[in-house]
């Protein structure tokens, strides 16, 4: 059996739907279910099973024999969330559960953590273990993903780890099956929609004399990207460690608007509004993944030109409501 964690969200269904093309078989789906809205990522698939996040980790221990690798993609991931305990249930102290039944039954595994964890990018986005320690996140959500990410490396230092694992920070993550996200999807999928209903799109205005409007710089990178770098590690199981992925090169707000109206074949028409005042003082206007440590790990793939991936996104994938 392979378990994905967060099997109905994002990321976790879209790599359920590349696990299935790719052949793998006994996929067992972990979520909260309840939400309608998640549904149809996970339509079509052939899973062997579906398991509530509720129970997941009374059922592991009992079939841990049977598991042969999981995919902790699951957390609560709303950067405005600033309910502590929940994040601190479902952010650590779910992912300390999952990594030390893994250590007991020698089961591998991946776990998402996220660019959350480098805050306004002022200590830099190296991802070498020596420079956790410095990195002081922007909210709350940011600031869990990072607290895992420590206790992880305190069982590096013991010893306490399964046979294989590795961690990934997520950037600015795009692409589909991101439909049930509302606020908290992709300035893509915003943009696409903005521009079929009105003919234009609305950007945050910059709040920092440092940076003109719409200049604010992500580093994007492509669902399909993540995808493959997470299968990389899946399947060759070598050189544990916690990796930056995004692509290594940032790009602004504006040349992704550019992009979407390109795709679709429209005009460019880029309106600025005020940022929102509850994320405003936590907000990083630059983030670029250091993507060294994950080369020199044996990942020498391509990524997808941002315009590329855009086009593959909006025309492939929005424009006909199509799912990964």
């Amino acid at each position: 059996m392979i378990i994905v964690t967060g099997a109905a969200g994002f990321i976790g269904s879209a790599l359920l739907g590349h696990l299935q093309q790719l052949g793998y078989g006994e996929l067992v789906a972990v979520d909260d279910f309840s939400h309608p809205e998640k549904a149809p990522n996970l339509a079509g698939k052939s899973l062997f099973q579906r398991i509530e996040r509720s129970v997941f980790l009374r059922w592991l221990p009992q079939h841990a024999s049977k598991v042969q690798f999981i995919f902790h993609i699951g957390a609560r991931t709303k950067t405005n969330e600033f309910d502590e305990q929940v994040l601190q249930s479902l952010n650590v102290d779910y992912s300390q559960a999952i990594w030390n039944v893994c250590v007991e039954h020698s089961i591998p595994m991946i776990y998402a953590s996220s660019a959350a964890t480098y805050g306004d990018g002022s200590q830099g986005f190296s991802d070498a273990p020596d420079s956790l320690n410095a990195l002081q996140p922007l909210n709350p959500y940011g600031n869990s993903k990072h607290r895992f990410d420590l206790w992880v490396m305190e069982q590096v230092l013991s010893g306490n780890t399964p046979p294989f694992w590795s961690g990934f920070k997520f950037f600015n993550v795009f692409g589909p099956n991101e439909y049930h996200k509302d606020r908290m999807a992709s300035v893509v999928y915003h943009a696409f929609n903005q521009i079929q209903s009105a003919g234009c799109v609305s950007l945050f205005r910059s709040h920092r004399k440092e940076y003109e409007d719409g200049t604010q710089e992500r580093d994007f990178i492509y669902v399909k990207d993540v995808l493959s770098v997470l299968i990389h590690f899946f399947v060759t199981r070598k050189n544990n460690g916690l990796y930056n992925l995004g692509t290594g090169e940032c790009r602004t707000f504006l040349d992704l608007a550019t992009a979407v109206f390109l795709a679709m074949d429209k005009p460019v028409n880029v309106q600025f509004v005020d940022m929102p005042l509850d994320i405003r003082d936590r907000y990083q206007y630059h983030t670029q993944a250091n993507m060294q440590r994950l080369i020199a790990a044996g990942f020498k793939q391509p990524f997808t030109p941002l315009e590329v991936a855009v086009a593959d996104y909006v025309q492939g994938y929005l424009q006909p409501h199509r799912y990964l």
